[in-house]
């Protein structure tokens, strides 16, 4: 029976890169080491980290002006380390709010700044993007903030605010890669790995030069964009088995059409499970406006709630796994991130047409 992990984050990697990894795990290219091993500072790990690097621009078309950084703490340090680094002397910063990580990004900005929420959907229990032309934008923030995937409500941005000299900063961390972006457009994104780019514990930040080097004095040093900056992401010890299975996945990328090709193969996974929750009468609903569904994260209920035990019970049994909801939210939750197949999809679709048909 084949597997198909349905789950969050952490989330499923492509079994390529799995494979690879497993065959150089004892003897990484004849060293000798396994990567876990490696001095970091060791030529045979700093080309492992300068290919991830290049990689990466290659793959992002990331400018010569921006630092790539690879760091730890997840998004969620980042939710402090923003503010800290691009207020820049400023006293408020815009947020967009979009669900709960947006609110997570809010609350922790907070203890740094005025924060003016520029726009939120919790009018509508966060289930769609809000009308850029209502958004109550204001010049001299110091930076605006939003989430172009909600991890949990399945929202997600088709389009990229502008906001003309202000700098614009993502949390992509659950769609990063899988649709291209124009990185020139942001001052800095970040994402956290274990969605779209490898294992739990490496965070990525993508920063414009020009908003490196204004952190208040007195930061811990650790908090400050130019520490990692000036040292290469090498400070101290990067998490270097984490970046090793980031440069394989941005690799296995690569060998497979770029992200202009995968961004398609997404946006046929998502098709057809949309389609098949919107064509089940009822049995099914996703809760989130058609015009922002997510194409990574896809919620939906069923129409007897009574039913989602069995629902899971039955799914498990034929190897789809992790699809219960977030706590916060119930019913059902089928993350899609680039290294599910599209046979992951199908057969997930298959199983709830039949369960539609046998309970409906």
């Amino acid at each position: 029976m084949t597997i198909y992990n349905f789950s969050a984050g952490p989330a499923v990697l492509p079994k390529p890169v799995l494979q690879q990894a497993q065959s150089e795990m004892i003897d990484w290219h004849g060293s000798g080491m396994s990567v876990m091993e490696m001095s970091h500072r060791g030529k045979e790990y700093m080309s492992i980290q300068a290919r991830a690097e290049a990689d990466l621009r290659e793959l992002m078309g990331i400018p010569v002006n921006y630092k790539v950084l690879f760091l730890q703490g997840g998004a969620s340090q980042q939710f402090s380390m923003i503010p800290l680094n691009l207020l820049r002397g400023k006293l408020s910063a815009d947020y967009v709010n979009t669900g709960e990580w947006s609110k997570k990004a809010i609350s922790e900005a907070k203890k740094f700044s005025f924060v003016n929420v520029v726009a939120s959907n919790t009018d509508r229990n966060c289930s769609y993007v809000p009308a850029y032309n209502e958004w109550k934008l204001d010049k001299d923030a110091a930076y605006l903030h939003y989430t172009p995937n909600e991890t949990i409500g399945g929202v997600e941005f088709n389009w990229i605010p502008d906001t003309g000299n202000v700098p614009l900063v993502a949390d992509m961390s659950s769609n990063i890669l899988s649709r291209p972006v124009e990185v020139s457009k942001f001052g800095l994104i970040y994402a956290g790995a274990q969605k779209n780019i490898g294992p739990a514990g490496l965070t990525i930040v993508i920063v414009r030069d020009d908003l490196v080097g204004y952190a208040p004095s007195g930061l811990p040093t650790m908090l400050d964009y130019k520490t990692h900056s000036d040292n290469e992401s090498m400070y101290n010890t990067p998490p270097t088995y984490g970046i090793y299975m980031a440069g394989l996945v941005f690799q296995w990328l690569k060998n497979n059409g770029g992200i202009s090709a995968m961004e398609q193969t997404n946006i046929s996974k998502s098709k057809l499970l949309y389609g098949a929750i919107d064509e089940s009468n009822g049995f099914y609903v996703c809760p989130v406006n058609k015009a922002d569904r997510s194409r990574m994260n896809v919620p939906f209920t069923l129409e007897d709630a009574n039913l989602d035990g069995e629902f899971l019970k039955q799914a498990d049994a034929r190897g789809l796994l992790q699809l219960k909801g977030h706590r916060s939210v119930g019913g059902m939750r089928a993350s899609i991130y680039n290294a599910m197949p599209l046979a992951g999809v199908q057969a997930l679709v298959d199983f709830m047409n039949e369960f539609a048909a046998s309970h409906g």
